[in-house]
């Protein structure tokens, strides 16, 4: 049973620090005419994982979370409060976030000439990236994005597998 209590720990941990205690797109926005949600211009700090370097030159692989949630997520969060919201229009914004995203990274990282690669697009279960570049651009790019919501360390976590119960003799 300790195994199991502690790889729910862990995902819970993960789950917690990936998604962050941050507001839902619906908090931070207004809903204006049919709901459709329009950000407002201010925009809250962004989370940086603290296991990264932010002074170092070398290249670091990161995982980029928006601050726009998934389609599905976004509806069922709207629905619980009330907002009209469908899965078009929440896919929509989800799309909106990373074209933002693309036309940031090109306004700060492709000017000054800061290498990059974007890994993964990430837009179902989770929104975001997984991309690569040097770790002192970090902040930058953290305090120059308006669609991040947290930046964490891309690394491998490993859960134990859940005891059998044929195996808790």
């Amino acid at each position: 049973m300790k195994k199991c209590s502690g790889a729910i720990l862990t995902a819970a941990i993960i789950l917690t620090n990936m998604s962050g205690c941050q507001e839902s797109i619906f908090e931070k926005n207004h809903t204006i005419g049919k709901g459709k949600v329009v950000e407002e211009t201010m925009t809250p700090s962004v989370h940086v994982d603290p296991a990264i370097d932010l002074s170092s030159k070398q290249t670091t692989s990161i995982i980029i979370e928006f601050k726009t949630k998934p389609a599905k997520v976004a509806v069922i969060e709207a629905e619980a409060k009330g907002i009209p919201l469908t899965i078009e229009e929440a896919k929509e914004q989800v799309e909106e976030s990373h074209k933002m995203f693309q036309k940031e990274l090109h306004e700060l990282l492709d000017k000054n000439q800061v290498p990059y690669t974007v890994r993964h697009k990430y837009k179902n279960a989770f929104n975001g990236v997984s991309m690569e570049l040097p770790s002192n651009e970090i902040k930058r790019l953290a305090e120059f994005s308006s669609v991040i919501s947290n930046i964490s360390l891309n690394r491998k976590i490993k859960l134990d597998p859940p005891i059998l119960p044929s195996e808790q003799l």
